[in-house]
Formats: C-alpha cells, sequence, structure tokens
C-alpha cells in the first residue's frame, strides 16, 4: 500500500511540472500581449463610445464593500467624467434571484452621476469569456475600453485580441490585503483556462441570443 502511495506520489509530481510550466507560460503570454493598450492614466487613454465594465460582487461574505467593485466604479465614472467614452455595458452575473451584478453597478454608477440613458445592462456576463464575445456578437461593438484591475484587464484584452475586437483597458485601482494571493491564484489558473478555451476547446459563451443596441 505504501509502494503505490509512493508511486502516486511521484507520477502526481511528473505530472504537475508541464501544467505548471504550461500554466507560466500562459501567465506570461497574456500578461505581455496586449500590455501597450493597458492604461493608468485617464489623459492617454484613446476614447471610445462605449466602456465595458465587468462585474463582480459589491460585497464581501461578511457585508463589507468589495474593493474590487468600488474601485471599477470609480474608474468607470472618471472615464465619463473626463469625456471619454458615452456609453456603458455593464456585463456580470445574475444567475440567481438575489445576486445580480449589473444591477449592482448600475445602482453605483448612477450614485456617482452616470445617466441612466448611459447605461445598457449585460446580465448574461457569467465570465470574462462570455463577457467579451457578448459584447462584439451581441451588443455590435467594434472597439471597446475594458474596466476592471490591471490583471483582469491583462486577460479581457487578450480575449479581445483573439476575436477581432479592439480594446484598451482602463485599470481600476489596485486592491492590495491580505487575501490578495489568493487572487492571484486563481488568475493563474483562470488564464490557463482562457488560453485553453480560445486555442483548443473552441468555447462559445453560454448565451449569446438577439442583438441589443447600444
Amino acid at each position: 500500500m505504501i509502494f503505490i502511495l509512493a508511486k502516486l506520489v511521484k507520477w502526481s509530481f511528473y505530472l504537475a511540472i508541464p501544467v505548471f510550466i504550461f500554466g507560466i507560460i500562459c501567465f506570461y503570454w497574456i500578461e505581455n500581449s496586449n500590455a501597450q493598450n493597458l492604461y493608468d492614466e485617464i489623459e492617454k487613454i484613446p476614447a471610445c463610445r462605449t466602456a465595458l465594465v465587468l462585474g463582480t460582487s459589491a460585497h464581501l461574505g461578511n457585508g463589507s464593500d468589495n474593493l474590487y467593485f468600488s474601485y471599477r466604479m470609480d474608474a468607470a465614472a472618471k472615464l465619463y467624467a473626463a469625456k471619454k467614452v458615452k456609453k456603458f455595458i455593464l456585463s456580470g452575473d445574475n444567475r440567481v434571484d438575489d445576486y445580480n451584478e449589473p444591477k449592482d453597478m448600475k445602482k453605483a454608477l448612477l450614485k456617482l452621476g452616470i445617466p441612466d440613458s448611459c447605461i445598457v445592462l449585460d446580465y448574461a456576463g457569467l465570465r470574462t469569456f462570455d463577457s467579451m464575445i457578448r459584447c462584439r456578437e451581441i451588443f455590435g461593438q467594434d472597439s471597446v475600453i475594458v474596466v476592471s484591475q490591471k490583471f483582469h484587464n491583462a486577460r479581457s484584452l487578450f480575449i479581445a485580441d483573439k476575436i477581432g475586437l479592439t480594446a484598451f483597458g482602463f485599470n481600476a485601482q489596485k486592491v492590495v490585503n491580505q487575501k490578495t494571493w489568493r487572487m492571484n491564484i486563481r488568475e493563474f489558473f483562470s488564464r490557463i483556462k482562457c488560453v485553453l478555451d480560445l486555442y483548443l476547446f473552441n468555447t462559445k459563451p453560454k448565451h449569446l441570443g438577439e442583438k441589443i443596441p447600444v
């Protein structure tokens, strides 16, 4: 029994090495592929008609504000105030009745002074992959400014480049706390999945449907 367990551990280690190497390749491929189109300074980002704001939970499990969400909303409001965009697509998850990322984003942006007439909701942005493809296929956008944190924007623009969507990333403020390492690990595996979805599995969004004007 001990011999079998030792064999399993040994082969698991051997299998983990190529997976880890592949993960490193995916991570830095995505990190560097569109770095020139990621912007921290609002003065430097090109103007586009539409911004795609990527959703996340407005609150953490303990009920406190989620800074990833808050900083994205602040970044979106800055784009509008600087006249860099005229319209917003708020794309997020709404798979259950009591969890509605697009609705929460709209509520936050209205409080920040964005007119209701400038906002379009995408309730089927179940993940970044879906949000980017739907931005082009459902909402008919050829160019867009993506609003999220830098690590997320890098992956978003990688997807956009593959599907023929011209995209620029406006980086929301970075979140640094004791749980940042969890986000880094999650992003590592998200980038592996992103590459596999685009180049191996030919994955499609869960929901497409009729076109929606913006």
